[in-house]
């Protein structure tokens, strides 16, 4: 082996170590044995948007996660031809957890601000690693429901009591 084969082998070693432990961190797979966290790093891709690109967009079912790892990306919603920045996310935010259980057309495109690069697990992949690991489902369906949960909560302490309109439209956690 060459040295430039022996720091290949270094860096996807260090790869997939940053990616299993940015997995045990993140609500969706915190709660996952060790075993499929371990092929879900594998399964991760690594992956740069340059400012401008959008990772999806409106209306799209690309059954794809995001995890920031670095940059910053905006979330617009379209309607009737008008743009709207909903929020800006950065580093560290996860996205798209629910794409991986389901098919789901995207309400907003995410754009990239500055050069951002992501980690990304596909659908297909996720789905092919839960095969081997069914009765790992639980858990998963457990992590989205706590997060429903949870925003709701916060929703209705931040945003509701000054909102007479928002309070008629909530009630996500009732389905």
């Amino acid at each position: 082996m060459n040295s430039s084969e022996g720091k290949s082998e270094v860096c996807l070693t260090c790869e997939f170590q940053e990616n299993l432990d940015i997995l045990r961190e993140t609500y969706f797979f915190s709660a996952l044995p060790l075993e499929l966290l371990k092929l879900l790093a594998y399964l991760c891709s690594r992956e740069i948007y340059k400012a401008g690109d959008y990772l999806f967009s409106q209306g799209d079912d690309d059954g794809q996660a995001f995890y920031i790892l670095s940059g910053k990306t905006r979330l617009i919603h379209s309607k009737n031809g008008m743009e709207r920045v909903v929020r800006e996310y950065g580093k560290e935010a996860f996205l798209g957890g629910m794409a991986l259980v389901g098919n789901i057309q995207r309400f907003f495109s995410l754009q990239a601000i500055s050069d951002t690069a992501c980690l990304v697990l596909t659908r297909d992949k996720f789905s092919k690693a839960m095969e081997q690991f069914p009765e790992q489902m639980p858990k998963i369906v457990k992590a989205l429901v706590e997060r429903i949960c949870n925003w709701e909560e916060r929703f209705l302490v931040e945003i509701s009591e000054n909102c007479e309109a928002c309070r008629t439209k909530i009630g996500i956690s009732l389905i």
